[in-house]
C-alpha cells in the first residue's frame, strides 16, 4: 500500500496487533460487538429515510453502493451486505482485512474488501451512495484532510454517516479512564483523548466541504442492561452524525 496522507501508521499498528480477534465477541473487540446492534439500527433507519426505502424490508438497500471506511474485521460491512447493498469495505490494516475476508467466505457474504485509505479511493475517483466512517475520525493523521477525501467519496445526493468520541471531561473519564483502565474493555492506550472531536468541530468541517449536516445522536451505555442505546440529548461520550451531499 502506498503511503496515505490521512493514515496514522502508529494507530494502524496498534490495532493490527489484535486484528486476528475481530470476530471473537469475548475478545478485545467486545465493546464493538455490544455496540453493533444499535449502530446497525441507526445506519438502517437513517439510510432508509434518506433514500426513501422501507427499513422493514429484508433488503432495504438493494441497488445502493456503500463504503465502510475503516471497516476493521467487517462487523458492519457484512450486515450491510445482507441488507442488499453492494459493499466495498476498506481498511489500512492488512491483518484486519485478512480476517474480514476469511469470515465473509465462511459466512458466504459478498463484500469487496480492500487494503487502502480514503486518499487512495478519492484519487481513483471512487464514489458511493452511502459512506460510513465509524470510530475512525479520532484515529486519522489529519482530520481536515480526511474529511475532504471522505466527502469526495460520497456521490451526489448521497449520505455520509460518522461516529466518534466527543472531547469532554466525561469522555476522558468514561471513554478512556473507565473503558481502558478500569473495565479493560479495550487495551490501554487505544485512544488519545486529545484527538477526540467535538460535534461542533465535526459539523464545521463537514459544512466546510459543502455538506449539509443532519442528525446528531448520542450513544450511551446502560450499565443495568449492559447495552448501548441512542440518546437525543447526551452526546458527552460517543455520538453519530449524518451529512448529505447535494444532488
Amino acid at each position: 500500500m502506498t503511503a496515505a496522507r490521512t493514515v496514522d501508521a502508529a494507530e494502524v499498528e496498534k490495532f493490527s496487533r489484535i486484528s486476528a480477534d475481530w470476530w471473537d465477541p469475548t475478545g478485545p473487540f467486545r465493546p464493538l460487538h455490544r455496540l453493533n446492534p444499535v449502530r446497525l439500527s441507526y445506519i438502517r433507519d437513517q439510510a432508509a429515510a434518506h433514500f426513501a426505502r422501507d427499513s422493514r424490508s429484508v433488503s432495504p438497500f438493494a441497488g445502493l453502493s456503500a463504503l465502510d471506511l475503516g471497516c476493521g474485521g467487517g462487523l458492519v460491512a457484512e450486515p450491510l451486505a445482507r441488507m442488499g447493498a453492494g459493499v466495498t469495505a476498506v481498511d489500512a490494516d492488512a491483518v484486519a482485512i485478512g480476517a474480514a475476508r476469511l469470515h465473509a467466505v465462511e459466512r458466504d457474504v459478498a463484500v469487496d474488501y480492500e487494503v487502502g485509505s480514503s486518499d487512495e479511493l478519492a484519487e481513483a475517483g471512487r464514489r458511493f451512495d452511502l459512506v460510513l466512517a465509524l470510530e475512525i475520525v479520532e484515529h486519522v493523521a489529519d482530520r481536515d484532510e480526511f474529511l475532504a477525501t471522505l466527502g469526495a467519496l460520497v456521490a451526489p445526493g448521497g449520505l455520509l454517516i460518522l461516529s466518534t468520541l466527543n472531547r469532554t471531561l466525561k469522555s476522558l473519564m468514561l471513554g478512556v479512564g473507565m473503558a481502558e483502565h478500569v473495565l479493560r474493555w479495550v487495551e490501554p492506550g487505544t485512544h488519545d483523548w486529545r484527538k477526540f472531536v467535538k460535534p461542533s468541530e465535526l459539523a464545521r468541517g463537514l459544512r466546510g466541504i459543502g455538506f449539509g449536516v443532519g442528525d446528531l445522536s448520542g450513544l450511551v451505555f446502560d450499565p443495568l442492561k449492559g447495552e448501548f442505546r441512542l440518546s437525543d440529548s447526551d452526546v458527552g461520550v460517543n455520538y453519530f452524525m449524518t451529512a448529505t451531499r447535494a444532488a
